[in-house]
Parts: C-alpha cells; sequence; structure tokens
C-alpha cells in the first residue's frame, strides 16, 4: 500500500520561526514510517521555501535556537496553484522544475503570522490541498487576541478585563512617550487594576509582552506599549489576573467529531519560589531549563480540572476550531476560569505542553498526529 505524503512546512518569517522549527522537527519524528513519507519544506526568515535544506531531525532547543537557511544543494519551491496537489515543484540548479510529486495532506508546523493566521491556510484552500488543522476564519481570529475576545464574550465565556490601542494614531517617534498620559487615563477609565500586561494583539511566544507594575506610571506604560508595537499595531492592555495559568489541549478529528480536551496541565515557573517576580516570557518557555516546569494533570482539584476541559472545548467551538489548539486559561482562588488565548498551532518543543497532555493521557503524541492526518482525509 502506498504511503501517504505529508508536507510538513517549518520556519516561516514569524518571529517564531526557531519554535516552529523545532516542532516541525517534533512533527516528523511523529510520523508513523509505516503510514507517512514526509516531505520537508523549509521557510526561511525571509519566507522563501526551501527542500532539500538542513535535516530538521537533528534540532533540539538544548542547543540553541535553529534557523532555516541554505545549505549547499537547497532548491527554491514553485507553487503551481491551479495543479493543485500535484502543482509542488522544486527548482533545480539549471533552473528546470522537478516535481515534488502528490502532497496527501499539509501540515504546517508554522507559529505566528504567515502560519497561524489563516494565511498559509487560504493558500491551501484555494489550490484544494488538505491540510492539518484551524481554518481561516479560527487561524485568523485566534491569531488576533483582540478578536479572539470579541468572539469569547459573544458566547458568553469569561476574559480578562482589558482595552485595545491602535498605535498607529500615536507618535511613534518619541517612543510614545508623549502619549503616556493618555494610556493611563485609557486605563483608568476602563477601571484596569496593576500590574497591566502589555502585549501584542497578534504575536505569540511572549514576543513584545511587558509587565507594568507601577500605578499610573506613564513613562513605563508607554514604554510597554512602543515594545509592543514593534511587533504588531495593535496592542492589548490587560489586568493582571491573580490566578494560575493552567493550559488545556483540545482537538477535533474530523469535522462531524465533537472536540476532546485533554487533562489540563500548568506551567509552575520556579523561580517564584525564590522571590523572583516572573512571568512566562519567552526564556522561561524555551531557553532556561531552570525556569518552569509543566505539572500534568494540574494540581487544582477535579472540579477545577472539569471546568477547564468544559471551557477550553466551548471556547474551541466558539472560534470554530478544528483539527488541534490549545486553551490557556487564568483559573482564580475562588475556581472562576478566564479565557486567556488560543493557539491554534500549539507549540510542540519536547517542554511543550500539548503533546504532553496527550501522552498523560496515554495517548503517544505518534497517534495524535497519526488520528489528526487521518481525520483529514476520511
Amino acid at each position: 500500500m502506498a504511503k501517504t505524503r505529508v508536507a510538513v512546512l517549518y520556519g516561516g518569517k514569524a518571529d517564531e520561526h526557531s519554535i516552529s522549527c523545532i516542532s516541525g522537527a517534533t512533527f516528523t519524528r511523529a510520523l508513523d514510517p509505516e503510514k507517512f513519507e514526509p516531505v520537508l519544506i523549509g521557510i526561511t526568515k525571509q519566507g522563501e521555501w526551501i527542500v532539500d535544506g538542513e535535516d530538521p531531525l537533528g534540532w533540539n532547543l538544548a542547543q540553541g535556537l535553529p534557523e532555516v537557511k541554505r545549505v549547499p544543494g537547497s532548491r527554491d519551491v514553485v507553487l503551481n496553484v491551479g495543479e493543485g496537489a500535484d502543482g509542488f515543484y522544486a527548482r533545480n540548479a539549471d533552473g528546470s522544475l522537478e516535481s515534488l510529486g502528490h502532497i496527501d495532506v499539509m501540515l504546517p508546523a508554522l507559529h505566528g503570522p504567515f502560519g497561524e493566521d489563516g494565511t498559509i491556510q487560504g493558500l491551501f484552500e484555494m489550490m484544494g490541498v488538505p491540510y492539518v488543522g484551524c481554518g481561516v476564519l479560527a487561524s485568523a481570529a485566534c491569531m488576533d487576541k483582540h478578536y479572539t475576545k470579541v468572539l469569547l464574550r459573544a458566547a458568553g465565556i469569561p476574559v480578562a478585563p482589558g482595552i485595545t490601542l491602535d498605535t498607529r494614531h500615536y507618535n511613534a517617534d518619541d517612543h510614545f512617550a508623549g502619549d503616556g498620559e493618555h494610556f493611563v487615563d485609557l486605563v483608568n477609565e476602563a477601571g484596569l487594576q496593576y500590574p497591566l500586561f502589555v502585549k501584542p494583539s497578534r504575536a505569540g511566544s511572549s514576543f513584545g509582552v511587558t509587565k507594568v507594575e507601577s500605578v499610573d506610571d506613564a513613562a513605563a506604560l508607554a514604554a510597554a506599549v512602543y515594545e509592543a508595537s514593534l511587533h504588531d499595531w495593535r496592542v492589548l492592555v490587560e489586568q493582571g489576573i491573580d490566578a494560575r495559568e493552567i493550559e488545556c489541549a483540545v482537538v477535533r478529528i474530523k469535522p462531524t467529531d465533537a472536540a476532546r480536551a485533554a487533562l489540563p496541565g500548568e506551567i509552575v515557573l520556579d523561580r517564584r519560589n525564590e522571590g523572583d517576580d516572573q512571568f512566562y516570557d519567552f526564556d522561561s518557555k524555551y531557553m532556561d531549563a531552570q525556569a518552569s516546569h509543566t505539572e500534568i494533570p494540574a494540581k487544582i482539584g477535579d472540579d477545577a480540572i472539569a471546568r477547564v476541559r468544559e471551557i477550553a472545548v466551548r471556547a474551541f467551538d466558539a472560534v470554530d476550531g478544528m483539527g488541534l489548539s490549545r486553551v490557556d486559561t487564568f483559573v482564580t482562588a475562588d475556581g472562576e476560569v478566564l479565557v486567556n488565548e488560543i493557539n491554534t498551532l500549539p507549540g510542540c518543543t519536547s517542554i511543550s505542553l500539548f503533546p504532553k497532555a496527550w501522552e498523560a493521557m496515554g495517548v503517544p503524541f505518534t497517534q495524535v498526529v497519526t488520528d489528526l492526518i487521518e481525520g483529514v482525509l476520511a
């Protein structure tokens, strides 16, 4: 029996390029060799699609942040959209095009803009090529934290209080220093309590996120908004929630299936025990093995676990989720569950919660990936 040919896409133009490289390697390792034949396509930071690049199976975070780069023998990928699943070619050194063969399904291991935001999903839709993961609407809406909140609020799902700023209307020449008092006024008008978290609306892996603790500190708030604006002109200012950060993996294998939630896990920031005022930033997530660890299931009690799973599924349904996602929540001391964000292509590194959560349920990640691919083709 012929194997299913799976094109794994990784890298990309987003800030999360290196994390996507690791996720691509994780997905590739999880492909059952008896069923699937991988076609590895790397996307450089400049947006060039290549094959025959560095083998992603040799990458791991312990050796630093990998990057898709050309190596001797690398070839550009050329798409003929009208040929659909047969429209993938590699350009040889002499300029001739060589077919990469029929692609049965795309597996976009891409995070952030140009991969997790509905753009590449739209390309696949235009080509008529099946793909793993959320569709155009869910991908676009969940990439933008502002619109995620709009959809969740409409579905009656609680989210953290906050405001949204369009930084195109402010003066970036002085890093918004002259707008700081205005930002403070907007925060006070909204009744937001400190500390505040200022973040780009469309970014991930905590890029551009700043914690502002000083009440009515116009300079600090302006600097935080400017930092976020370097990643996106739409910036969220959210009230910090005194709660535990609980993450829940969710899948829907086929469109007619009900969504299923794994056991939720908790990211434990170990340095808080040392008095460090730490939040879950990029280094805590990926670069510092001593900064945090994951506990699955989260130690929040059976009732709270059930509530997190139920709200995670409701949130996934509210955005028309498909395939896989990770729903990040806050669980307060009195048991209230608020949704922080929905990641439609969750990180799948060696320390990421999504694969670990299913393994804690007794489902190997290889089986999860097999189910996702076969669900797309069913």
